[in-house]
């Protein structure tokens, strides 16, 4: 089989995902009304929830059965969003009122974005270049996202 020369669509998305939460990261950073600070921890915690399942559900598992070498990474991969969920929980519990809130977040916004610089640059690469049948995760990881989503709402 040819070696794809083309970023698959599924892999694409998750990149515009990473597009999205590194700005409201970006967002939070600038924002100096702690009001508009909480909006933005809300929301970015929605899109990492969304997000999260969607990899930790479908696409890890499709990558894992094809990158069989690559099964370190994964792992890793894995406890990064294992950081996540733990932080994310325990921010669900506190409010904007807590006086490490605003720290925890900026935290999460840390271990995420170098969460994302090993995924863009080492996983997503190397998964490419898998041999997956990418319409069917595609279809499957869009249909669980339009789930999620709507129960987020």
């Amino acid at each position: 089989m040819a070696v794809m020369t083309k970023t698959p669509t599924v892999l694409k998305m998750l990149k515009e995902d990473h597009k999205k939460v590194k700005g409201i990261f970006d967002e939070f950073e600038e924002a100096s009304d702690k009001r508009r600070k909480a909006k933005l921890v809300l929301e970015g915690v929605q899109e990492l929830e969304v997000h999260a399942a969607l990899e930790e559900e479908l696409v890890y598992p499709a990558l894992r059965k094809e990158m069989e070498e690559e099964e370190e990474l994964m792992d890793e991969a894995l406890e990064e969003h294992h950081v996540v969920h733990v932080l994310i929980g325990e921010l669900k519990e506190m409010s904007p009122e807590d006086e490490r809130y605003f720290a925890k977040f900026t935290v999460l916004a840390e271990n995420v974005r170098h969460h994302i610089k090993e995924e863009e640059g080492e996983m997503f690469p190397q998964a490419a270049d898998a041999e997956i049948d990418w319409e069917e995760l595609q279809q499957s990881v869009e249909q669980r996202k339009a789930e999620l989503t709507a129960k987020k709402r």
